[in-house]
Protein backbone atom coordinates (compact mmCIF):
# COMPACT_ATOMS: atom_id res chain seq x y z
CA UNK A 1 0.00 0.00 0.00
CA UNK A 2 2.05 3.13 -1.17
CA UNK A 3 2.39 5.86 1.48
CA UNK A 4 4.49 8.28 1.87
CA UNK A 5 7.91 6.23 2.38
CA UNK A 6 6.65 4.26 -0.53
CA UNK A 7 6.61 6.83 -2.77
CA UNK A 8 9.59 8.52 -1.56
CA UNK A 9 11.25 5.12 -2.84
CA UNK A 10 9.49 4.99 -5.79
CA UNK A 11 11.12 9.09 -6.58
CA UNK A 12 14.51 7.71 -5.69
CA UNK A 13 14.70 5.47 -8.39
CA UNK A 14 13.16 6.84 -10.79
CA UNK A 15 15.46 9.47 -9.79
CA UNK A 16 18.27 7.50 -9.91
CA UNK A 17 17.43 5.72 -12.87
CA UNK A 18 16.48 8.85 -15.41
CA UNK A 19 17.83 12.08 -14.17
CA UNK A 20 20.72 13.86 -16.11
CA UNK A 21 19.91 11.55 -19.22
CA UNK A 22 17.82 12.02 -21.97
CA UNK A 23 14.48 10.62 -22.79
CA UNK A 24 14.69 8.35 -26.19
CA UNK A 25 11.40 6.87 -25.85
CA UNK A 26 7.91 8.63 -24.05
CA UNK A 27 5.01 7.05 -24.07
CA UNK A 28 2.09 8.23 -22.19
CA UNK A 29 -1.30 5.75 -22.77
CA UNK A 30 -3.70 7.38 -22.63
CA UNK A 31 -6.06 9.23 -25.21
CA UNK A 32 -5.37 12.79 -24.03
CA UNK A 33 -1.84 12.36 -24.26
CA UNK A 34 -1.76 10.20 -27.08
CA UNK A 35 0.43 12.52 -29.73
CA UNK A 36 2.74 13.81 -26.26
CA UNK A 37 6.23 13.16 -27.43
CA UNK A 38 9.02 14.53 -25.27
CA UNK A 39 12.16 12.51 -26.60
CA UNK A 40 15.74 14.07 -27.20
CA UNK A 41 14.29 16.20 -23.77
CA UNK A 42 16.65 15.45 -20.46
CA UNK A 43 14.90 14.39 -17.43
CA UNK A 44 15.86 16.85 -14.44
CA UNK A 45 14.56 15.48 -11.29
CA UNK A 46 12.37 12.97 -9.76
CA UNK A 47 10.70 14.72 -6.45
CA UNK A 48 8.10 12.89 -4.10
CA UNK A 49 5.58 15.20 -2.87
CA UNK A 50 3.47 13.00 -0.07
CA UNK A 51 1.67 10.79 -2.25
CA UNK A 52 2.69 12.78 -5.39
CA UNK A 53 5.69 12.22 -7.96
CA UNK A 54 6.55 15.22 -9.69
CA UNK A 55 8.84 13.68 -12.45
CA UNK A 56 10.32 16.95 -14.16
CA UNK A 57 11.43 17.32 -18.05
CA UNK A 58 13.78 19.84 -19.67
CA UNK A 59 11.42 22.88 -21.15
CA UNK A 60 9.23 23.53 -17.63
CA UNK A 61 7.46 20.42 -17.87
CA UNK A 62 6.28 18.08 -15.03
CA UNK A 63 4.56 14.52 -15.86
CA UNK A 64 2.07 14.21 -12.27
CA UNK A 65 1.30 10.64 -11.31
CA UNK A 66 0.15 9.40 -8.08
CA UNK A 67 -0.09 5.57 -6.83
CA UNK A 68 -3.28 5.52 -4.69
CA UNK A 69 -3.91 1.95 -3.77
CA UNK A 70 -2.51 -0.42 -6.54
CA UNK A 71 -0.22 2.08 -8.83
CA UNK A 72 3.36 1.42 -9.21
CA UNK A 73 6.72 2.98 -11.55
CA UNK A 74 9.63 -0.34 -12.48
CA UNK A 75 12.75 0.06 -13.77
CA UNK A 76 14.00 -2.14 -16.13
CA UNK A 77 17.31 -2.45 -17.45
CA UNK A 78 17.01 -2.22 -21.54
CA UNK A 79 16.09 -5.73 -22.93
CA UNK A 80 14.98 -7.04 -20.00
CA UNK A 81 11.43 -8.56 -19.40
CA UNK A 82 8.83 -6.06 -17.44
CA UNK A 83 7.24 -8.17 -14.99
CA UNK A 84 5.02 -5.56 -13.03
CA UNK A 85 1.64 -6.73 -14.93
CA UNK A 86 0.26 -7.00 -18.58
CA UNK A 87 0.64 -4.89 -21.23
CA UNK A 88 -3.19 -3.17 -20.89
CA UNK A 89 -1.78 -1.99 -17.06
CA UNK A 90 0.74 -0.34 -18.39
CA UNK A 91 -0.07 3.87 -18.75
CA UNK A 92 3.34 5.51 -19.21
CA UNK A 93 6.84 4.39 -20.29
CA UNK A 94 9.73 6.93 -20.24
CA UNK A 95 12.84 5.39 -21.78
CA UNK A 96 16.49 6.47 -21.86
CA UNK A 97 19.54 4.57 -23.36
CA UNK A 98 19.68 1.91 -21.05
CA UNK A 99 16.86 1.73 -18.79
CA UNK A 100 12.76 2.66 -18.72
CA UNK A 101 10.81 3.63 -16.27
CA UNK A 102 7.31 2.00 -16.41
CA UNK A 103 4.24 3.25 -14.74
CA UNK A 104 1.63 0.51 -14.03
CA UNK A 105 -2.12 1.00 -13.22
CA UNK A 106 -1.24 4.66 -12.71
CA UNK A 107 -4.78 6.05 -12.09
CA UNK A 108 -3.36 9.55 -12.13
CA UNK A 109 -1.26 10.80 -15.02
CA UNK A 110 -1.18 13.95 -16.26
CA UNK A 111 1.45 16.41 -18.19
CA UNK A 112 1.56 20.03 -16.83
CA UNK A 113 4.16 22.97 -16.75
CA UNK A 114 6.38 23.17 -13.88
CA UNK A 115 5.57 26.36 -13.29
CA UNK A 116 1.95 24.93 -12.00
CA UNK A 117 2.46 22.14 -10.66
CA UNK A 118 0.68 23.85 -7.36
CA UNK A 119 -2.77 22.75 -9.41
CA UNK A 120 -1.39 19.09 -8.86
CA UNK A 121 0.18 19.09 -5.31
CA UNK A 122 -0.89 23.03 -4.17
CA UNK A 123 -3.70 21.72 -1.67
CA UNK A 124 -1.18 19.36 0.31
CA UNK A 125 -0.41 20.06 3.68
CA UNK A 126 3.43 19.79 5.08
CA UNK A 127 5.44 16.92 3.68
CA UNK A 128 6.53 14.24 6.11
CA UNK A 129 9.70 13.80 4.40
CA UNK A 130 10.07 16.74 2.28
CA UNK A 131 11.80 20.25 2.74
CA UNK A 132 8.66 21.84 3.75
CA UNK A 133 8.43 20.22 6.71
CA UNK A 134 6.90 22.19 9.42
CA UNK A 135 5.39 20.37 12.31
CA UNK A 136 3.92 23.53 14.45
CA UNK A 137 1.57 24.05 10.56
CA UNK A 138 0.73 20.61 10.68
CA UNK A 139 -0.42 20.47 14.18
CA UNK A 140 -2.85 23.33 14.00
CA UNK A 141 -3.78 21.86 11.19
CA UNK A 142 -5.19 18.52 12.68
CA UNK A 143 -6.45 20.52 15.52
CA UNK A 144 -8.38 23.17 13.36
CA UNK A 145 -11.52 20.59 13.25
CA UNK A 146 -11.37 19.35 16.98
CA UNK A 147 -14.33 17.24 16.37
CA UNK A 148 -12.96 15.00 13.36
CA UNK A 149 -12.32 11.62 13.98
CA UNK A 150 -8.59 11.33 14.58
CA UNK A 151 -8.29 8.77 12.07
CA UNK A 152 -9.90 10.39 9.37
CA UNK A 153 -7.71 14.05 10.19
CA UNK A 154 -4.44 11.82 9.72
CA UNK A 155 -5.62 10.60 5.89
CA UNK A 156 -6.45 14.39 4.89
CA UNK A 157 -3.36 14.69 3.30
CA UNK A 158 -4.48 18.63 3.78
CA UNK A 159 -3.43 18.33 6.97
CA UNK A 160 -0.11 16.86 6.53
CA UNK A 161 1.17 14.97 3.53
CA UNK A 162 1.92 11.17 3.63
CA UNK A 163 -0.01 9.31 5.81
CA UNK A 164 -1.92 6.07 4.76
CA UNK A 165 -3.89 3.55 6.07
CA UNK A 166 -0.92 2.00 7.84
CA UNK A 167 0.62 4.57 9.54
CA UNK A 168 -2.86 5.47 10.54
CA UNK A 169 -3.79 2.64 12.39
CA UNK A 170 0.23 2.41 13.80
CA UNK A 171 -0.07 6.01 15.12
CA UNK A 172 -3.83 5.97 16.46
CA UNK A 173 -2.08 2.82 18.96
CA UNK A 174 1.31 4.44 19.25
CA UNK A 175 -0.94 7.82 20.60
CA UNK A 176 -3.54 5.52 23.01
CA UNK A 177 -6.55 7.00 20.84
CA UNK A 178 -8.60 4.80 18.93
CA UNK A 179 -8.93 6.73 15.10
CA UNK A 180 -13.11 7.71 16.28
CA UNK A 181 -11.68 9.77 19.23
CA UNK A 182 -12.48 13.45 17.90
CA UNK A 183 -9.34 15.24 17.77
CA UNK A 184 -10.22 17.75 20.43
CA UNK A 185 -10.10 15.32 23.41
CA UNK A 186 -6.80 14.18 22.21
CA UNK A 187 -4.60 14.39 25.38
CA UNK A 188 -2.38 17.64 24.90
CA UNK A 189 0.64 16.08 25.92
CA UNK A 190 -0.30 13.27 23.04
CA UNK A 191 -1.23 15.71 20.32
CA UNK A 192 1.84 17.77 20.83
CA UNK A 193 3.88 14.43 20.38
CA UNK A 194 2.06 13.58 17.16
CA UNK A 195 4.02 15.25 14.55
CA UNK A 196 7.13 14.08 15.56
CA UNK A 197 6.24 10.37 16.27
CA UNK A 198 4.40 10.55 12.72
CA UNK A 199 7.74 12.02 10.94
CA UNK A 200 10.03 9.71 13.02
CA UNK A 201 7.91 6.45 11.62
CA UNK A 202 8.05 7.01 8.02
CA UNK A 203 12.14 8.68 7.86
CA UNK A 204 13.04 5.07 9.74
CA UNK A 205 11.02 3.28 7.17
CA UNK A 206 11.77 5.33 3.91
CA UNK A 207 15.16 3.02 3.34
CA UNK A 208 13.87 -0.06 4.23
CA UNK A 209 12.50 -2.50 2.03
CA UNK A 210 10.05 -4.25 4.44
CA UNK A 211 7.45 -1.50 6.96
CA UNK A 212 8.31 -1.60 10.55
CA UNK A 213 6.91 0.22 13.20
CA UNK A 214 7.28 -1.78 16.60
CA UNK A 215 11.17 -1.86 16.12
CA UNK A 216 10.65 -5.98 16.04
CA UNK A 217 11.45 -7.89 13.20
CA UNK A 218 9.67 -10.16 13.86
CA UNK A 219 6.22 -8.59 14.43
CA UNK A 220 6.45 -5.06 12.15
CA UNK A 221 2.90 -3.79 12.76
CA UNK A 222 1.18 -3.54 16.30
CA UNK A 223 -1.99 -3.34 15.15
CA UNK A 224 -2.41 -2.88 11.54
CA UNK A 225 -3.35 -6.31 9.18
CA UNK A 226 -3.29 -8.24 12.87
CA UNK A 227 -7.11 -8.70 13.61
CA UNK A 228 -7.49 -10.92 15.63
CA UNK A 229 -4.06 -11.76 17.02
CA UNK A 230 -3.42 -10.45 20.24
CA UNK A 231 -1.86 -6.96 20.64
CA UNK A 232 1.68 -6.99 21.65
CA UNK A 233 1.48 -5.22 24.32
CA UNK A 234 -1.78 -6.56 26.20
CA UNK A 235 -2.66 -9.66 24.81
CA UNK A 236 -6.42 -8.38 23.68
CA UNK A 237 -7.37 -9.17 20.58
CA UNK A 238 -7.10 -6.66 17.65
CA UNK A 239 -9.64 -5.23 16.47
CA UNK A 240 -10.71 -4.34 12.61
CA UNK A 241 -13.70 -2.33 11.17
CA UNK A 242 -14.00 0.02 8.08
CA UNK A 243 -13.46 4.07 8.79
CA UNK A 244 -14.62 7.05 6.73
CA UNK A 245 -17.05 8.24 4.39
CA UNK A 246 -18.06 4.42 2.33
CA UNK A 247 -16.86 5.86 -0.81
CA UNK A 248 -13.72 3.33 -0.91
CA UNK A 249 -12.61 0.27 2.18
CA UNK A 250 -10.45 1.71 4.79
CA UNK A 251 -9.85 -1.07 6.63
CA UNK A 252 -8.82 0.59 10.22
CA UNK A 253 -7.24 -1.60 13.39
CA UNK A 254 -7.22 -1.04 16.85
CA UNK A 255 -6.72 -2.46 20.45
CA UNK A 256 -9.59 -2.32 22.52
CA UNK A 257 -7.51 -2.28 25.67
CA UNK A 258 -4.77 0.38 24.88
CA UNK A 259 -6.53 2.52 22.87
CA UNK A 260 -9.15 4.92 24.71
CA UNK A 261 -12.12 6.55 22.72
CA UNK A 262 -15.02 5.72 20.41
CA UNK A 263 -15.08 2.48 18.44
CA UNK A 264 -17.91 1.07 16.32
CA UNK A 265 -19.97 -1.49 17.33
CA UNK A 266 -20.76 -4.83 15.24
CA UNK A 267 -16.64 -4.74 14.53
CA UNK A 268 -15.32 -7.54 12.48
CA UNK A 269 -12.23 -9.63 13.09
CA UNK A 270 -10.83 -10.84 10.91
CA UNK A 271 -9.52 -13.92 10.09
Amino acid sequence: MPEGDTVWQAARRLHNALAGNVLTRFDLRMPRYATADLTGRTVLDVTPRGKHLLTRIEGGLTLHSHLRMDGSWKVYENGRRWTGGPAHQIRAVLGTADRSAVGYRLPVLELLRTSEEHRAVGHLGPDLLGPDWDPDRALANLLGDPARPLGEALLDQRNLAGIGNVYKSELCFLLGATPWLPLGELPENRAAQLPALAKRLLEVNRDRPVRITTGRRDQSHFVYGRAPRPCLRCRTPIRSANQGDGSRERPTYWCPTCQRGPAPTGNRQDN
